[in-house]
């Protein structure tokens, strides 16, 4: 028996060092008869144009299910192949914030974001093809923002190539904290009133501690709500990794970047000055590396980040004469004027600062940017005896300024009456809303 046995032993020894590796690979033919009867062959599809193992293995991380094919970074023409079309630019679209956002005018509770995510991940996985786009908001590599946008239809991925900076691929996988931005065009119009925020035609939601954010309905052809649920998402972001992102714009003259701070009606009263905008939108990241707008601009030869602004200009719009036409600030007073945003009787800290970081942050920011750097700062009054500079004028005002030696200023500082009411309407509101100025802020 026991020489029997040995007998099997080997001939089954043997007949395993017959067998190659290559005959264990799942195969479309079967091997043998027997075989085929007895076990079914395996077949993995190829990967190609909308087949993307990777891909769809990140979207399921979030909640998002592919039922056919998920396609990724595709070119304009390529989106256009698959049904896009250059949508309206429409406005007036509500912004939901809930998170590490000051309380705002539109407010949405944590269970109805987790809801409205549920539901809007379900109906872009129910869609037969998804589109990705990555991106970026901010242009330096060491401080920007990585987006990745996913969409029930291509219209929408279409308007994200005008918005967000090129980033290269991978480069949202490996990010540690990305930015993920649902679209569902195509959802149900009673979404809002499902979750309990009212009914509209379109929406958007953002959720800073879940980094996402919602676009329902046709939000996503209102650009500049986009960019502003953008900015305030990944503002955190930025300004961890050393950026600073300011609500400001960029002027280019000659070879002198200047970093513009200004209101709305004062940009439109500088009709001849805008040509020389970088980006007619108000949005920079100041960081080491230089200053770059917040999204793309339409120019496409305009670099991506540009050098260490040759100035900082506030624009001071004040028709009671308090403000002089044109004085040199110091950085400490650059920051306190910075975070007053003073225009005309009214203060608008830090120019409107993104509502998820604090006015603050931003200015001891600046401060410590103006003060390495050694930036000179300058505030003009665009006003003189009622009347507004032209944009020219204005740049000229600018250019004197640059090529001056100009002493700081002695604002504050003078026995004037009215500088010292404007001196107290600064310290009034400042101290109601900031407590613990560093020593430096001054008037």
């Amino acid at each position: 028996m026991r020489s029997g046995m040995l007998k099997h032993l080997n001939a089954c020894r043997s007949a395993a060092r017959c067998i190659q590796p290559w005959s264990l690979v799942p195969s479309r033919h079967a091997a043998s008869a027997s075989l085929a009867e007895d076990t079914e062959s395996v077949i993995f599809p190829q990967e190609g144009p909308g087949v993307s193992y990777g891909l769809n293995w990140a979207l399921s991380a979030r909640g998002i299910f592919v039922k056919d094919k998920a396609f990724y970074n595709l070119k304009s023409s390529e989106l256009e192949k698959y049904g896009a079309v250059p949508s309206e630019h429409l406005s007036g679209f509500p912004i939901h914030y809930r998170g590490k956002f000051t309380q705002g005018t539109h407010e949405i509770s944590k269970a109805q974001f987790n809801k409205l995510l549920k539901l809007v991940t379900s109906h872009i996985s129910s869609t037969s093809n998804i589109f990705v786009h990555d991106g970026a908001v901010g242009s330096s590599p060491r401080c920007d923002a990585k987006v990745r946008v996913i969409s029930d239809h291509p219209s929408a991925i279409l308007k994200y190539l005008n918005v967000l900076w090129r980033t290269p691929t991978r480069a949202v996988s490996h990010d540690t904290c990305p930015l993920t931005v649902y679209v569902a065009s195509s959802i149900s119009a009673s979404t809002g009133e499902i979750i309990g925020i009212g009914a509209n035609n379109g929406f958007l939601a953002a959720d800073s501690e879940r980094a996402s954010l919602v676009l329902c309905g046709r939000a996503f052809t209102d650009i500049s709500a986009t960019k502003e649920a953008l900015a305030a998402s990944v503002a955190p972001t930025i300004f961890a990794r050393g950026g600073l992102p300011l609500s400001a714009r960029l002027l280019v003259s000659g070879d002198s970047v200047i970093l513009l701070f200004a209101s709305e009606a004062t940009i439109k009263n500088f009709s001849e000055l805008q040509k020389m905008l970088v980006s007619k939108d108000a949005g920079v990241v100041l960081s080491s590396d230089g200053v770059a707008p917040q999204f793309r601009t339409y120019d496409s030869n305009a670099p991506n980040l540009l050098k260490t602004p040759a100035a900082v200009v506030f624009s001071f719009v004040d028709n009671s004469g308090v403000i002089p036409s044109l004085s040199k600030l110091s950085p400490g007073q650059a920051a306190y004027h910075f975070l007053a945003g003073y225009q005309d009787g009214k203060f608008v800290p830090a120019f409107g600062a993104p509502p998820s970081l604090t006015p603050l942050e931003l200015a001891k920011g600046l401060l410590s940017q103006l003060s390495s750097k050694e930036i000179p700062t300058f505030f003009i009054n665009p006003t003189v005896g009622g009347k507004h500079l032209t944009g020219q004028e204005f740049l000229k005002v600018v250019e004197s300024a640059l090529s001056k030696n100009l002493p700081e200023s002695t604002l504050g500082r003078e026995p004037d009456a009215k500088v010292g009411d404007l001196r107290a309407k600064y310290k009034d509101f400042i101290s109601s809303k900031f407590q613990d100025l560093p020593e430096e802020f001054s008037f």
